[in-house]
Parts: structure tokens; C-alpha cells; sequence
């Protein structure tokens, strides 16, 4: 019995001991190292096996994280108008495939999110050459400058300032931002595209891309947008020109040419069920029951 009582001493006092350690631990990191504590906040939203955004800490607010960063007003409702329009954007013109030039140092054979984009793209989409097959691929696609993923993992801030992370975000490190659906104007022509790479130039300018801020300056007359040969040719855009442009929502891209091709195209798959839908309709026979008493 008195064995047993000074066991059962001796286990409380390393449990206090463990306990304390642990406490001086934590007190001493926040101390030495606020910032680390701030930053790690914000990774163990996305950065886990079990990661789960409706697991954000309380303390994890916006002015925390992203000091400074005035979001536009998106409202709560989907439909027309959710997403507010950005106005006389310097667009410029890449395209699948397109090599590296004196303007274009970087090559677009590889995506931000595609390693064989031209691959399966299904060929090089030179405006000169894109006859020469079919894409694979929705050929109405643009560009902006911001990347929800960076060395493998979800950017720290991309569940704070994109609007539809909540209800898009599967897994650390896969994109919420590729295929998203844009709406581009220029002049009294719109059309629809998805969002399947990275820049011009920038790959962080969440600011501009879900904010109030204008494109960073750069030497294509503070370029913030690259559209496809397709949706130039579309809106009637020469060289480098103004266009505005939105985020629209699935249920807000109408019918039209950039719905002709599947693969990565929800609206193309969309029409198809649609269409098909309608000659099941088509065919369908009714036949009505004879009346009793009537000759066949």
C-alpha cells in the first residue's frame, strides 16, 4: 500500500513537470517569435491530412493576416451581378503552346496548374495553326496574374480573399481558381472563358485580382489580363487593348462557342446533356390507350 501511494506521488509530479515544461515552451515561443505564431496560424487551415476550412480559428481574422487588404463587395447571392466588373484592363494576347519571346520570356507550354498542357490541350494553339486539329480543351481561356498554390500547398491567405474558396476547396495544394469562368467585354461584345493559367508577369497580385487594387505596373501598359487567339478573335480585341472583365458563376454562362469543346468545359457537358435531353424528348412516342367498345 505505501509502495503503491509513493508511485502514485511520483507519477503526479512528472505530469506537473510535463505539463509546465510544455506551458514555458509555448509562452517562450509566442515571445521570441510572434510572427512564426501568426504565419502558422494561418497554414494550419489548409496544411493538414484533415485540413477543414470551417475549422478556421476564431483569431484568424482578416486585418490579422492580410493588414491593409480591402476586398470589393461580392454579395452573398449567386446570379448576374454577384461579382463586381473591373474596368479598361490592359489585355494582351498567349496562347497554348506559345514559345518564349523577347516579350514573352516565359513559355506556355506548361501551365501554372498543367505540367503538359499542350498535351492535353491537344496540340499548339497558334493562331496560324489552329486549324491543323481539334482541341481537347475549352479553346476560350484567359490568364490572370495570381496562383492560389505555391510549392505544392494552398497560399496562406486564398481562403481569406476568394470568394467561392469555402465551397471549392477539396484538398491542400489543388487549385480553386483553375477553370474558373470569367465574363470579358470589350466595347459592345462579351464573351465567356475559364481561367487556365497564371499572369501577365505577376503570380501573387491577389489584390488586384479579388480587390479594389489596379494591375501592378509592368511594361505592357500595366498589362493584368492575357486572353486566348479565340476570345480575342471573339471580342474583336487588336494587340494590346482595354477590356473589363468579372468572375461570373456556372449558372451565368449562357450558350455559346465556348461551350463546344468538353473535357475541362462544365458547360459544354451541360449543353450536351441538355441536347440530348431534348431528343429523348423528341422521340419519345405516346401511345393512347383505344376506347372500350371501338374496332382495331
Amino acid at each position: 500500500m505505501h509502495r503503491s501511494r509513493k508511485a502514485w506521488l511520483l507519477l503526479s509530479s512528472l505530469l506537473i513537470l510535463s505539463t509546465s515544461s510544455v506551458v514555458a515552451e509555448s509562452r517562450l515561443h509566442r515571445s521570441i517569435a510572434p510572427e512564426r505564431k501568426r504565419v502558422f496560424l494561418a497554414l494550419t487551415v489548409f496544411y493538414g491530412s484533415k485540413c477543414s476550412y470551417n475549422r478556421t480559428p476564431a483569431s484568424a481574422r482578416l486585418d490579422n493576416i492580410l493588414p491593409g487588404f480591402s476586398p470589393v463587395a461580392v454579395s452573398a447571392d449567386s446570379g448576374p451581378g454577384r461579382y463586381p466588373w473591373k474596368y479598361n484592363i490592359t489585355t494582351t494576347v498567349f496562347w497554348v503552346g506559345e514559345q518564349a519571346t523577347a516579350e514573352n520570356p516565359v513559355p506556355n507550354t506548361q501551365s501554372a496548374w498543367d505540367l503538359e498542357w499542350v498535351s492535353h490541350y491537344g496540340g499548339c494553339d497558334d493562331p496560324s495553326q489552329r486549324a491543323s486539329f481539334t482541341p481537347m480543351q475549352n479553346p476560350f481561356y484567359a490568364a490572370l496574374p495570381y496562383n492560389d498554390v505555391t510549392e505544392g500547398h494552398t497560399r496562406p491567405e486564398a481562403g481569406l480573399v476568394i470568394p467561392w474558396f469555402k465551397n471549392s476547396f477539396v484538398r491542400d495544394g489543388q487549385s480553386v481558381c483553375k477553370g474558373r469562368w470569367l465574363a470579358i467585354r470589350h466595347g459592345k461584345h462579351l464573351c465567356y472563358a475559364q481561367w487556365e493559367d497564371v499572369g501577365p508577369f505577376q503570380t501573387d497580385h491577389w489584390q488586384y485580382v479579388f480587390g479594389s487594387e489596379r494591375p501592378r505596373p509592368n511594361i505592357n501598359r500595366d498589362a493584368g489580363l492575357d486572353i486566348s487567339p479565340a476570345v480575342r478573335d471573339y471580342l474583336g480585341v487588336s494587340g494590346m487593348d482595354g477590356c473589363d472583365w468579372r468572375f461570373v458563376d456556372l449558372d451565368e454562362v449562357p450558350d455559346g462557342p465556348w461551350a463546344l469543346y468538353p473535357e475541362n468545359n462544365p458547360v459544354a457537358r451541360l449543353a450536351r446533356l441538355r441536347r440530348m435531353a431534348t431528343t429523348a424528348t423528341a422521340r419519345k412516342v405516346t401511345v393512347r390507350p383505344k376506347a372500350r367498345g371501338s374496332r382495331g
